[in-house]
């Protein structure tokens, strides 16, 4: 029996393996599986209630809002680029959070806290759509809708005594709308000075947190107290219009800084110049001028043969950085042929100065800043100015105050706040940013002209262009708010070669100021007189001291 049977077995052994390979090869090219379907595509108003809740949320923004924009490429290049994002944002983190856990160091018995594994894993956010804003600003503005379940690998070790308490953070998934600035835009790359963040609705945030081999989130009542906390926090900081600023360009290479204040000088009188002239004499004036400042200096008038002058002239420069900006005085010898020959200078730091408060300074005359130079110790002269420095009225302090049942605010004075503002000293900025569609019957090489109280200020001229860029700003110092005046604003062309006409006009804007006191900023484009098709976009500011 035991021979038999083992022969029967390697029959049946040989006659099974290929009539199975037989029957399951015509199955597999005859039969297919029940599970398996081909989708069907049907439309959407084929779909009954339930069907169409299930799949709405997944939708997404650019098919059910038009202003949206579908941007599959974009998220090509994350999902090319996360394994090296995964890293980059990950150094961010742990640089980040390693001073705040530093801090917890020593209190509550913690002893140490420390990553253990740091990775946002393998699968890269998606953005559902995009969303442009145009503006006049000098800045983009984008609106991603941005989705990520994610399979992140983030586990912390917090040592508490002689115990060590593993954290892990897993299964996150996260919905959120952010909007992203790029302000200001710059001729320096990466062609933005800074980033704004800011959130535009509540971020939807679901993960799970493993605490001792278990998922604390599954505790009853801590998901939603947990889910509650962290978007009223997240709120707070960033939701619009609170923003979260990241710096990209120093302040020197990136954008200009804004006027802050106005430093009134008084060049009052020099003591015992030197004497430059033949005679025994010189012809002394004082060219004054604030560092970091682009505009010209200012001068005063010439004492003809005066050891002693006496000046006694007033004269505003605008303040970008009170803190790091100085006065720079020079006195030099007028002469009527040749250079003028310097007497000596001298600098002022404005982070001496308290706002409001006018101080006089008697100043020595050195030849030079170098404090080691030798020349420095012989006499010069002496200078005596006064110097006050005024900042502008912050628009919150400017709006301050109660707000009455009329709707109207009063500031701490009593006083309109409209008031305040037109019954002080300012300085208008005007910003040319540039023109669309200029047109010259004879060259296209066009230039702008301010015209204002009497001065006249020219932007640079662009070659060949019908849409110039020029994002020139000057400046206007005035005693009063311009409430009845206008300022005229031309587009000039320029000859470069050969022409019969050498300037010709490409159209005019006159502007009235009034709009400008009263809500302290208009950012508009014009349609230029006399143009066919020419806009001008201009940026005034008025600024109250």
């Amino acid at each position: 029996m035991g021979f038999l049977g083992s022969l029967l077995g390697i029959i049946g052994f040989g006659i099974g393996i290929p009539l199975g390979l037989l029957l399951g090869f015509l199955l597999f090219i005859y039969v297919e599986p029940d599970d398996v379907k081909e989708p069907i595509s049907r439309p959407i108003h084929e779909f009954d209630t339930n069907s169409l809740l299930d799949i709405l949320p997944e939708i997404p923004l650019w098919v059910k809002h038009p202003d949206y924009d579908r941007i599959d490429w974009l998220n090509k290049l994350l999902s090319d680029m996360w394994p090296y994002l995964d890293k980059a944002i990950c150094d961010v983190i742990k640089s980040t959070a390693e001073p705040v856990f530093a801090e917890y160091i020593g209190k509550f018995k913690l002893k140490s806290v420390e990553f253990k594994n740091l990775s946002l894993g393998t699968i890269p956010p998606s953005i559902h759509g995009i969303k442009v804003h145009e503006t006049n600003e000098n800045e983009l503005i984008f609106e991603p809708a941005v989705r990520w379940a994610g399979n992140p690998n983030i586990t912390l070790v917090l040592k508490l005594l002689s115990l060590r308490i593993t954290v892990q953070l897993v299964d996150v998934q996260l919905f959120a709308a952010p909007r992203i600035i790029l302000k200001p835009l710059v001729p320096t790359f990466p062609c933005f000075a800074s980033v704004a963040v800011s959130l535009m609705e509540k971020p939807h945030l679901d993960f799970g947190l493993n605490l001792l081999g278990g998922d604390v989130m599954a505790i009853p009542g801590v998901y939603q107290y947990v889910q509650d906390t962290i978007k009223k926090q997240v709120a707070s900081l960033y939701l619009w219009p609170q923003t979260f600023e990241i710096p990209i360009l120093d302040g020197s290479v990136g954008s200009t800084k804004k006027p802050v204040g106005i430093l009134h000088v008084k060049v009052v009188r020099a003591i015992k110049l030197l004497k430059m002239d033949l005679l025994g004499a010189s012809d002394p004036y004082v060219k004054l001028s604030l560092s970091g400042d682009k505009l010209p200096a200012k001068k005063t008038s010439i004492k003809m043969k005066n050891l002693n002058p006496e000046w006694n002239e007033d004269f505003k420069l605008t303040v970008k950085d009170p803190e790091s900006q100085v006065l720079q005085l020079h006195v030099y010898d007028w002469e009527k042929v040749g250079t003028h020959d310097k007497l000596g200078m001298q600098i002022v730091p404005l982070r001496l100065l308290t706002p409001h408060e006018t101080k006089e300074f008697t100043l020595n005359l050195v030849k030079n800043t170098n404090p080691n130079d030798p020349h420095n110790k012989k006499w010069r002269g002496k200078l005596v100015v006064e110097l006050t420095f005024k900042p502008f009225v912050d628009d919150s302090e400017l709006f301050s105050g109660s707000l009455h049942g009329s709707g109207k605010r009063e500031d701490m004075v009593g006083k309109g706040s409209e008031d305040v503002s037109l019954n002080r000293a300012g300085l208008l900025l005007v910003l040319l940013q540039g023109a669309e569609d200029v047109e010259g019957n004879h060259h296209n090489n066009p230039y702008a002209v301010v015209n204002f109280g009497g001065e006249q200020k020219k932007t640079k001229t662009i070659k060949k262009t019908r849409d110039p860029c020029w994002n020139e700003e000057f400046q206007f110092v005035l005693e009063e708010a311009p409430l009845k005046e206008k300022i005229r604003i031309e587009v000039m062309s320029r000859r470069t070669g050969f022409s019969f006409r050498r300037k010709e006009s490409l159209g005019y804007v006159d502007i009235n100021l009034n709009d400008v006191v009263h809500n302290g900023r208009i950012n508009e484009k014009y349609n230029l007189i006399n143009s066919r098709n020419g806009v001008l976009h201009v940026e005034i500011r008025w600024k109250v001291i």
